[in-house]
C-alpha cells in the first residue's frame, strides 16, 4: 500500500498537492492560481493523481485523472464537488476525488453571486484565495503596496487535538527595501565623504609633513567616492528586482545588497477564534562574501587593527587618538552640523514672533532656541576640541617653538619619549600626570611638523620637548581664544533671554489699569510693535555669528582630529570601513523591512505603539552559521553589522500624497547616526499617538544569537573553537536582560501580547541564561527561547544563515509547527506530518526554486546526519546542488 497519494493540477502549469496517507486521504496543502493569470467560471481545471511509492526516488505511477470548471465548483452544492477518475484512455473508473473550495477569515464573507467575468480584475477568491489575497490586502490596506511585493502563498488544513481543523496560510513576499535602503545609503556615505575631502580642504595652509598626509588622504577618500559612485551606477541599472539570489552573493556591483531578503507571514484560522498572525524575515548573513574571509571577518580585523594603529601612528608621525576619541569627534561634527542651522531658523523663529507682537509666539520660540544652543554649548564643552584647536595651530607652517633650539644628542631622547608614551597605550588627549591633554597633543604635532618642515632633517630628528616647553610660542596663537569663543555664545544667549524678559515685563505693566492721564502719556511715548524685533535683532545676530563662528573652529578641529586618525589608517582603515558600510547597508535593509512590517501589523495596537516609543522594539536576529572556516569570518561580519545598527533610529512621517512612491522609507544621517523615516497615508498617522506624531525618535535594540547545526559545526565542537559563539550568546542574552528590565519599568505587561503558553518572561530569561553558560554542543534550545521571548515582547523576528535558503528554511518551518503546536493545538500526530508539508510543498522550497531554479534544498544525506533531528528536510527534498 503506497504512503502518498500525489495530485498534479494543470492550471497552465503543473502545481501539486500531498495528501495524508490513509484510505479516506484530506489535503494538507492548497493549490495556488497564478496572480498574473486571473480565474475565471470558464477556467478548466485538470486534476492527476499519481501513486508515489517510493517519493526519495521520486517514482510514482499514474490513478486517474478529472476536469471541472471554476463555474462547476462556484455552483456547487457543499461547496464542493465530487468527480469520477478516468485512467489514461477515459473508461475505467479509478476512484474519485473531492474538490473543495477554501474560505479563509475575511474571505468567508464574499459573494460569489457577485463574481463575473466582465471585469478582469475581479478573480476568484474562494478558489485562488492563496494568490488573490495580497491583491485584495493591497485595496483595503495601501500599507502593504509599496514596500513588499510578488506574494508566494501557500494554504494548509491541520487537524487539532479536539479533532477540529485548522486552516494555516503561509505569504512570503520581497521587500522593496533590499535594493532601496542600500542605494540610499551609498548616496550618503558619497555626500559624506565628499564633505569630509572638502573640510580637509578648508583646514587651510599646513606644514609639507602635514600637507601630504591631507593629500594622500584626500586621494583615499576619492577611491572610495568612486568606487561607490560606481556602484550606485550599476545599481540604478537595474529595475523590477527585489531581491538578490544567494547564487549572486559575491557579485561585486551587488555587494551592498541584502542576501535573499523576504518576509514570511504565517495566518491561522481556527474554528471560533481570532486570526492570529505570525511574522518573521529571512535574510542572509550580513557579511562581505564579495572581500572573502581569508583573514576573518569585521570582528577580528578591527581588534587587529586597533592593536596596529599606534605603530602606524608613530610610523606617519601623527597624533594616536582611541576609537573614543574618534567616535567623538565625529559625534561634534555631526551635532554641529545638525544644530546651527536649527539654531538659525529658530532664532529667526523669535524675530518673527518679535515682529507679530506675539507674547506666546516669543516666549516658545525663546525656549526652543535656549534648549537648542545649550545643547550645542554642552557637545562642545570637551576638552578635546581645545587640545585638537592646539594641535592644529602647531601643524600650521611657521610655528616655531624653543624645543627646536636644542642639541641633536637631545633629539633622540625625545624621539625615544614618544616611543615609550605610545608603547604604553596612553592617549595624548588624556595627558601625562600634571600635564595637560594640550600640551602632550602639541608635543607630538609640534616635533612633526618640524620635521617635515626643516627638509634637512630626518625622521627621529629634533629638539627635546621639556613639559614646560611642549606649547608652541606664537605670538598669533592664544591659548584661551577658544574658551572666550565658546563662552560668548552662552553669553548671548543670555542676553537674549533677558531681552525677551525685559519686553514681556513691559508688556505686562502695560496691560495693568492705569489713570487716564497716565495711559495718555504712555500712548505719546510708547514704541510701535515693530520695536521688538528692533531691540532683539542685534542680540540675535550676534548669537548667531558666535555659533557659526564656534561652528567653524569646532569643525577644523575635529576634522584634523579625523586627518590624523585617517592618516594613521592608510590602507587598511579604508578597507575596512568600506567592509564595515557594506555589512551595515545589508543589515540595515532587514531591518528597515522588519521594523516596516511590524509597524504595520501593530497599527491598531495600542500597547505595542505605547511600547514603541516610550522603551523601543527588540529586533531578535537568529543565526545558523557555524564556527568553522569561512563561516567564521561571515559570523564576525555579521556581529559588527547588527551592532553597527544600534547607531539607526526610526521616525514616523505624514506622507506628502497617498501615491505609493510617497509611501517609501527614506534614510538620513552619516555613518554615526542614521534616521529611517517611515512614511503613513495621512488617515492612518492620525490614529498614531502625539508623541510619535511630533517625530519622536524610535529606537531598535537589536540582539543576536548563533548555534551552529550543520557538519562544519560538529568538527568545530570537538576540534575547533566556538568561543566567538559563547561570547555572542552570552554578550546578546545581558542586552536582551537589560531590554527587559527597561521594559518591565516603563511599559505595563498588560500593553504584551497574550499567548496560549503561561511561562513567565522571567522564567523564560532565566532558562535562556542557563542554556547560554551550559556547556552543550549544537544547543538549538538557546535559538527556541529567544525566538519565543521576542515575540512576548512584541519584537521583530529575523532568521539567517549563509544565505537563508537551506538551514534558515528548516529554522522557519520548524518554528511555524511548533507554534501551531504550542498556540493552536496542532495534533501531536500531524506534527511531523505538517512540518514535511511545509518544507516539501511550502514557501521555502518556493524560495530554494527562486534562488537557484532547482527544488532542492542543498544538503547531502553525511550533511543531515550530522544535524539535530528536527532540522532535517524530508526524503526527495534535497540533493546536491550550487547554492
Amino acid at each position: 500500500k503506497s504512503k502518498y497519494t500525489l495530485v498534479k493540477v494543470n492550471i497552465l502549469q503543473f502545481y501539486k498537492t500531498e495528501l495524508s496517507a490513509n484510505k479516506d486521504p484530506l489535503f494538507l496543502t492548497g493549490v495556488t492560481f497564478p496572480s498574473e493569470y486571473p480565474a475565471s467560471p470558464e477556467t478548466l481545471v485538470k486534476l492527476t493523481v499519481y501513486d508515489a511509492k517510493d517519493k526519495s526516488q521520486e517514482s510514482s505511477s499514474f490513478l486517474g485523472s478529472a476536469t471541472f470548471s471554476v463555474g462547476d465548483l462556484l455552483r456547487a452544492k457543499d461547496e464542493r464537488l465530487t468527480l469520477s477518475l478516468r485512467s489514461s484512455d477515459g473508461v475505467c473508473a479509478a476512484g474519485t476525488v473531492v474538490v473543495s473550495r477554501l474560505k479563509m477569515g475575511e474571505m468567508e464573507e464574499v459573494d460569489v453571486d457577485h463574481i463575473t467575468t466582465d471585469i478582469p480584475s475581479q478573480k476568484c477568491p474562494l478558489v485562488c484565495e492563496s494568490a488573490s489575497h495580497a491583491c485584495i490586502d493591497r485595496e483595503n490596506n495601501p500599507l502593504t503596496g509599496p514596500v513588499f511585493k510578488n506574494p508566494i502563498c501557500k494554504v494548509y488544513r491541520f487537524q487539532t487535538m479536539d479533532s477540529k481543523w485548522m486552516l494555516v496560510r503561509e505569504q512570503m513576499e520581497e521587500c522593496t527595501l533590499s535594493f532601496s535602503i542600500p542605494k540610499q545609503l551609498l548616496s550618503l556615505y558619497i555626500q559624506e565623504d565628499m564633505s569630509r575631502v572638502q573640510d580637509l580642504r578648508d583646514l587651510g595652509e599646513l606644514s609639507p609633513h602635514w600637507d601630504n598626509l591631507r593629500k594622500e588622504v584626500m586621494t583615499r577618500y576619492g577611491g572610495i567616492i568612486s568606487s561607490y559612485q560606481e556602484t550606485l551606477a550599476e545599481l540604478d541599472k537595474i529595475t523590477g528586482r527585489s531581491f538578490k539570489p544567494s547564487c549572486c552573493k559575491a557579485q561585486k556591483s551587488l555587494e551592498f545588497i541584502p542576501i535573499n531578503l523576504h518576509t514570511q507571514r504565517m495566518r491561522v484560522t481556527c474554528p471560533r477564534k481570532t486570526d492570529a498572525f505570525y511574522d518573521i524575515v529571512t535574510v542572509g548573513a550580513p557579511a562581505a562574501h564579495f572581500q572573502g574571509f581569508k583573514c576573518g571577518g569585521l570582528q577580528r580585523l578591527l581588534s587587529r587593527y586597533e592593536a596596529e594603529k599606534k605603530s602606524f601612528s608613530t610610523a606617519y608621525q601623527c597624533i594616536y587618538y582611541s576609537p573614543e576619541h574618534t567616535a567623538k569627534a565625529q559625534e561634534v561634527l555631526s551635532t554641529v552640523s545638525l544644530l546651527q542651522p536649527l539654531i538659525t531658523s529658530l532664532a529667526d523663529q523669535l524675530l518673527q514672533a518679535a515682529q507679530e507682537h506675539s507674547s506666546t509666539g516669543l516666549k516658545d520660540a525663546l525656549k526652543n532656541l535656549s534648549d537648542k544652543t545649550e545643547q550645542f554649548v554642552h557637545t562642545l564643552k570637551d576638552e578635546l576640541v581645545k587640545s585638537a584647536l592646539l594641535a592644529l595651530h602647531a601643524a600650521q607652517p611657521g610655528y616655531v617653538s624653543k624645543n627646536q633650539k636644542q642639541t641633536p644628542v637631545q633629539a633622540g631622547q625625545h624621539q625615544g619619549h614618544i616611543h615609550q608614551r605610545t608603547d604604553q597605550n596612553q592617549s595624548p588627549v588624556q595627558g601625562l600626570p600634571g600635564h595637560s591633554p594640550a600640551s602632550s597633543i602639541t608635543e607630538s604635532t609640534v616635533m612633526c611638523n618640524n620635521v617635515e618642515g626643516s627638509q634637512t632633517t630626518t625622521r627621529g630628528e629634533g629638539g627635546t620637548l621639556k613639559h614646560q616647553d611642549s606649547i608652541p610660542h606664537h605670538k598669533e596663537y592664544d591659548e584661551e581664544e577658544w574658551d572666550r569663543v565658546w563662552a560668548n555664545v552662552a553669553k548671548c544667549l543670555n542676553c537674549v533671554i533677558a531681552m525677551v524678559d525685559k519686553l514681556q515685563e513691559e508688556d505686562n505693566s502695560k496691560q495693568e489699569p492705569v489713570p487716564e492721564q497716565q495711559q495718555l502719556a504712555d500712548v505719546i511715548t510708547s514704541h510701535n510693535p515693530g520695536d521688538w524685533r528692533e531691540q532683539l535683532c542685534p542680540l540675535v545676530t550676534r548669537l548667531k555669528e558666535c555659533v557659526m563662528e564656534v561652528v567653524e573652529k569646532a569643525k577644523k578641529a575635529m576634522t584634523f582630529v579625523l586627518l590624523q586618525e585617517a592618516a594613521c589608517s592608510i590602507p587598511q582603515g579604508f578597507l575596512l570601513q568600506q567592509r564595515r558600510d557594506v555589512v551595515f547597508s545589508q543589515a540595515l535593509a532587514a531591518l528597515a523591512c522588519g521594523f516596516v512590517m511590524r509597524l504595520y501589523a501593530g497599527m491598531q495596537d495600542k500597547g505595542f505603539l505605547r511600547q514603541l516609543h516610550l522603551v523601543g522594539l527588540i529586533a531578535q536576529f537568529e543565526s545558523l552559521l557555524s564556527t568553522y572556516s569561512e563561516e567564521i569570518g561571515m559570523l564576525e561580519d555579521m556581529e559588527v553589522g547588527i551592532s553597527d545598527l544600534q547607531r539607526v533610529a526610526f521616525k514616523i512621517t505624514e506622507a506628502k500624497t497617498d501615491d505609493l512612491s510617497d509611501l517609501q522609507p527614506l534614510v538620513c544621517g552619516r555613518r554615526d547616526h542614521f534616521t529611517v523615516e517611515v512614511p503613513l497615508p495621512r488617515p492612518v498617522f492620525q490614529t498614531l499617538p502625539e508623541e510619535i506624531k511630533e517625530g519622536k525618535p524610535l529606537r531598535v535594540f537589536p540582539v543576536l544569537f548563533n548555534v551552529g547545526i550543520n557538519e562544519q559545526q560538529t568538527i568545530a565542537e570537538r576540534f575547533g573553537d566556538i568561543s566567538l559563539q559563547e561570547r555572542i550568546n552570552q554578550k546578546n542574552f545581558e542586552m536582551l536582560e537589560a531590554y527587559y528590565k527597561s521594559l518591565s519599568e516603563k511599559v505595563p505587561l498588560e500593553c504584551l501580547p497574550c499567548f496560549q503558553t503561561q511561562t513567565d518572561i522571567k522564567e523564560l530569561l532565566e532558562t535562556l541564561g542557563q542554556n547560554v553558560v551550559t556547556k552543550k554542543r549544537k544547543n538549538v534550545e538557546i535559538l527556541w527561547i529567544a525566538g519565543t521571548i521576542c515575540r512576548r515582547l512584541n519584537g521583530i523576528r529575523f532568521t539567517s544563515c549563509k544565505s537563508a535558503k537551506d538551514r534558515t528554511s528548516m529554522s522557519v518551518t520548524l518554528e511555524q509547527c511548533a507554534i501551531l503546536r504550542d498556540e493552536h493545538q496542532l495534533s501531536k500526530d500531524f506534527f511531523i506530518r505538517a512540518l514535511d508539508c511545509m518544507r516539501r510543498e511550502g514557501c521555502r522550497i518556493e524560495n530554494v526554486q527562486k534562488n537557484i531554479r532547482c527544488r532542492k534544498y542543498a544538503f547531502n544525506m553525511l550533511q543531515l546526519m550530522a544535524f539535530p533531528k528536527c532540522y532535517r528536510p524530508p526524503e526527495g527534498t534535497y540533493g546536491k546542488v550550487d547554492s
